[in-house]
């Protein structure tokens, strides 16, 4: 494989918007969960693209798929329809709660949608003044204006001017707290069945069933963000199919299509009806080669086989993660589930996280932050059992020239 070594990192800062700052690796081929760079270093993938590569790179179905509808039809706007959409919808109404699917690009865009579906419905029922949005502390839910506002860190959203009205934020797994601020202005109550970019944190299960009765006392609609959860990541399909609370709205994205962007929000046919003809859309929202990569990842995905070995894969890095704690005393402990884990900080590294991910970078490993305290985890999921321990044998090598100074 030819590589244009002519590229290099520092042409970023001559040609780019600033508004990142990625590291010097330029990666130019991978191979299921390994990577290797502009100058042949072999990186284990244990980031995935922030929970995107959900079957690693160059899976030989997603592939097959692209090449495939690549020489069918690439692009059609939303004036017609197309087969490999269709059939993509289908298999996510038949495998979840939804009745209908409105298809779109990014887990922002998702989220933009399942908002402004909140209000339209509220408003179409009820009147303008049910317009309240709760949403959590530290929750991420994209970068769109609308979608930064609802998410719950002020650091993404500060600095652009006025906000869009009536969102209130109130601190996770806080049933009380929930309490205090909701009534039956609110339209719709926003959440991450697992906070991703909070610091991998979970819901509990009395809280969310406080808030699925909540919401039904208040003639409130339940969204549940899964572009992070949704997809096998914990282990299910998605993330809600762990108990009992089945929201109203669902958004799934990064995963759905392996690398190939494409989102969806997922809803019943009573809430979807208020989406009427021109109230909202997308030009590439349903693009045949998105959706045609998509059906080929829930394919793989959705099947005893894959999801079982979630879990699997999830106890091999947890047991691997404890034998390195106990060696070196890093973590409190290992939040998440499935293949969403987090290593959180004690009190003696606070603040340090991305210490080791740079040192797991320069030691072949790919890993992620989420936040100043926690590394995150979000491999494959089916990252093969030995891709793991040599991960792991490369986290441990940089966690122990962190702790070394």
């Amino acid at each position: 494989m030819s590589v244009n070594n002519t590229l290099t990192r520092a042409q970023f800062d001559e040609v780019m918007v600033p508004n990142y700052a990625p590291s010097a690796v330029i990666p130019v081929r991978g191979a299921g969960s390994r990577v290797w760079d502009q100058e042949g270093k072999e990186f284990i993938d244990f980031a995935g693209g922030i929970a995107v590569n959900c079957l690693g790179h160059c899976h030989p179905a997603l592939v097959g798929a692209l090449k495939e509808q690549g020489e069918k039809i690439w692009h059609l706007s939303n004036v017609m329809t197309n087969e490999p959409a269709l059939e993509l919808a289908t298999k996510l109404v038949n495998a979840t709660f939804a009745d209908r699917v409105y298809f779109a690009n990014s887990g922002a865009e998702a989220n933009e949608a399942a908002l402004k579906l909140v209000r339209r419905y509220a408003m179409d029922k009820f009147g303008a003044k049910k317009d309240q949005i709760i949403a959590f502390d530290k929750a991420f839910h994209g970068r769109t204006f609308f979608t930064v506002s609802v998410g719950g860190q002020a650091a993404y959203s500060d600095g652009f001017g006025p906000k869009p009205q009536g969102i209130t934020h109130v601190p996770f797994n806080d049933i009380a707290a929930l309490e205090a601020v909701i009534s039956d202005k609110t339209c719709a109550i926003m959440m991450e069945p697992l906070q991703g970019e909070g610091g991998i944190v979970d819901a509990d299960p009395e809280f969310l069933t406080a808030v699925r009765a909540l919401c039904d006392k208040h003639n409130a609609l339940l969204v549940f963000d899964e572009v992070q959860t949704g997809v096998g990541r914990l282990g299910e399909l998605y993330a809600y199919m762990r108990g009992d609370v089945v929201p109203d709205i669902l958004t799934t994205a990064k995963a759905l299509g392996g690398g190939f962007p494409i989102a969806a929000m997922l809803t019943t046919k009573e809430i979807a009806a208020h989406l009427k003809i021109g109230t909202h859309g997308s030009t590439y929202g349903g693009n045949p080669l998105a959706c045609a990569v998509a059906n080929a990842v829930l394919d793989v995905v959705n099947t005893p086989e894959v999801l079982q070995g979630v879990k699997v894969r999830e106890q091999l890095l947890r047991d691997g993660l404890k034998k390195i704690n106990d060696k070196y005393d890093v973590f409190t402990e290992v939040r998440g589930q499935g293949l969403l884990l987090g290593a959180v900080l004690n009190d003696k590294y606070q603040g340090r996280a991305k210490e080791f991910l740079v040192a797991g970078t320069d030691e072949g490993l790919m890993s992620l932050i989420a936040g100043a305290n926690v590394i995150r985890f979000t491999p494959s999921l089916v990252i093969p059992e030995a891709d793991i321990a040599e991960g792991l044998a490369r986290f441990e090598r940089a966690v122990a020239k962190v702790v070394a100074g």
